[in-house]
């Protein structure tokens, strides 16, 4: 799964993503910085897995990870070519969700390439473009589809209907994603590879002197979340240069850190908590000597799918899943105090697999 950081030039965008991954993208006070997507796969923090760790002694924990891809920033006419436009909607067009940095803070030092900070224009911009590159995709579906169904096609006839709604939604301004009500549109629509499908997290950028002030006092924090709800979409807020310096501590000054801020977590642990909801990502663990592990997957997921996640073998020679529950593990003190107690469930093939769930796949695979 990945995550597009997006953003106009020099909202914080460059920043943010260094902060959170570490990968060390250039960062400079002028448009297009970035040039080409810089890419940083990020371990999801799940303090599970060290307790786990201790459990069992393990040799080796391995964590649940979340790919980010920095994406320059995008300007106006960016949907038709402007400011190396096309380039950076085919990389957002790759993405899962997108993370629309948005700068809410005044600084003089910092210019803004609309020459004032704006934060829902800011949006609009962005937004506008992303509708623009999808309104041209969908006519030209749209065009293509009409002709099958005046040829009688029942099929198309019900696309076209889709389609319509869609173009009714981008030409008001809004996302096609809001034109979406059931999970066969959703098919159709992820069929066209839309820009505006996509599920947005806006991350509003405040400055140090904001970091430590209630959210509800700051007023272009709370236009942008006024704007989100309008569209179902996420909010999160993040100091990018507060994150930087938490980026180049040790564990233990990172936490003295946070609590001299009065914040109880990063920005990067924000991030993901919102991505993986976003995403509608869940994960389950295994458990050993040899290895701790998270497992990703998407919410709603059963068994057999989830076992095929550590191997293609596990999910066509699925027998049963035996599963207990993180907690109850905990509570329990170990795997076989679970089981003497009844807290170790064998499943079927028609399981629904929970976040937490910690689980040993039994499978056959004949010859």
């Amino acid at each position: 799964m990945e995550l597009g950081v997006v953003g106009l030039p020099n909202v914080g965008k460059s920043t943010l993503f260094n902060a959170i991954t570490k990968v060390g993208a250039d960062v400079a006070n002028y448009p297009f910085c970035t040039i080409e997507p810089n890419v940083g796969i990020v371990p999801v923090p799940d303090e599970r897995l060290t307790i786990l760790g201790k459990m069992y002694n393990t040799q080796k924990i391995t964590p649940a990870v979340l790919k980010f891809v920095d994406i320059a920033g995008l300007v106006k006419g960016a949907s038709h070519g402007e400011g190396l436009g096309n380039k950076f909607l085919g990389a957002i067009r790759e993405c899962d969700a997108i993370v629309h940095v948005v700068r809410c803070f005044n600084d003089a030092n910092i210019t803004h390439v609309d020459g004032s900070v704006d934060p829902i224009r800011d949006i609009e911009t962005i937004n506008t473009e992303l509708a623009l590159a999808d309104l041209d995709t969908v006519k030209t579906k749209y065009d293509k589809t009409e002709k099958l169904a005046k040829q009688g096609n029942k099929d198309a006839s019900t696309e076209l209907a889709f389609l319509k709604k869609i173009l009714d939604y981008l030409n008001e301004g809004k996302p096609a994603r809001l034109a979406i009500n059931n999970d066969d549109e959703k098919k159709l629509a992820n069929s066209y590879f839309l820009l505006t499908t996509k599920p947005v997290i806006y991350a509003c950028n405040i400055s140090e002197n904001d970091i430590a002030k209630d959210e509800d006092s700051l007023e272009f924090v709370q236009k942008v979340k006024e704007f989100a709800k309008q569209e179902n979409s996420h909010v999160l807020v993040v100091c990018a240069k507060i994150e930087q310096e938490l980026s180049e501590l040790e564990d233990e000054e990172k936490q003295m850190f946070l609590e001299e801020l009065g914040l109880s977590s990063s920005g990067l642990e924000k991030v993901i908590k919102l991505g993986y909801e976003t995403l509608g990502e869940i994960s389950y663990l295994t458990a050993g000597e040899k290895e701790v592990r998270a497992w990703t997957i998407i919410k709603g997921t059963k068994a057999p799918g989830a076992a095929g996640k550590i191997h293609t073998d596990f999910e066509r020679g699925f027998i049963k899943a035996d599963v207990v529950s993180y907690e109850n593990l905990i509570t329990y003190g170990g795997y076989n105090q679970a089981k003497e107690a009844g807290k170790v469930r064998s499943e079927g093939k028609d399981y629904v697999v929970q976040d937490g769930d910690v689980i040993l796949f039994k499978f056959n695979v004949s010859k």
